[in-house]
């Protein structure tokens, strides 16, 4: 997934409002999209990860000076490692790449699941009328994809159906075509909510159809 995209255009914009506003004529259900640059600023992980690599790095390099007949007086070596650490920092603060290269996949997923979340709440999905909400979240830095749905929708559909939605949207990023693929998935999971949320007689539009980007 590229993380250095530009942010996307109104035209690209109006046509993913258009998909949403296309699939929800169909279902009773609610679509919203959110696409963040990333989920965190990673700047605590990522520093804390820097700081213990330097401390078990350390002692080792001392040995192997030691190896060679070089004495490193004790002060000299603890203010070595605060410069080393202060440079490192420095570099970790000024790069967000290399924050997010730094930090373990397994917590990039988490801050990002939770993130996904947050979005989820923070745009009252979770409101409508019969609790049939779904985003559609989109995290570059972590190259990751989540499709959540409210409770009513988790009764009738199953993580598999949503995985494909999920693929659909991965392969569009992984290839920069992001507009294309926030549609193709928007249709996706339209098709999915009238399986089983048809649209009613009174088919009201809850929430705005739109993409959002943070």
């Amino acid at each position: 997934m590229r993380r250095h995209i530009k942010r996307l255009s109104g035209a690209e914009h109006a046509r993913i409002a258009r998909a949403i506003s296309d699939a929800e004529e169909k279902t009773s259900g609610e679509i919203y999209c959110v696409l963040a640059r990333t989920s965190d600023p990673y700047l605590y992980p990522a520093c804390l990860i820097v700081a213990l690599a330097i401390l078990i790095l350390g002692p080792f390099l001392a040995l192997a000076l030691r190896h060679w007949w070089i004495s490193i007086d004790p002060v000299v070596f603890a203010a070595a490692q605060l410069a080393a650490f202060a440079a490192a920092a420095a570099l970790v603060v000024a790069f967000e790449g290399l924050r997010v290269a730094l930090v373990p996949k397994a917590l990039k997923y988490r801050r990002a699941h939770d993130k996904a979340q947050n979005q989820f709440f923070a745009h009252n999905i979770h409101v409508t009328e019969g609790r049939t909400g779904v985003l559609i979240f989109v995290s570059l830095a972590e190259r990751y994809v989540e499709i959540v749905a409210d409770h009513e929708i988790d009764a009738c559909v199953e993580q598999s159906v949503w995985n494909e939605g999920v693929a659909l949207m991965l392969d569009h990023a992984r290839r920069g075509t992001l507009a294309d693929g926030f549609v193709e998935a928007v249709t996706y999971a339209g098709e999915v909510l009238s399986r089983h949320f048809p649209a009613g007689r009174r088919n009201s539009n809850e929430i705005e159809d739109r993409l959002t980007e943070i």
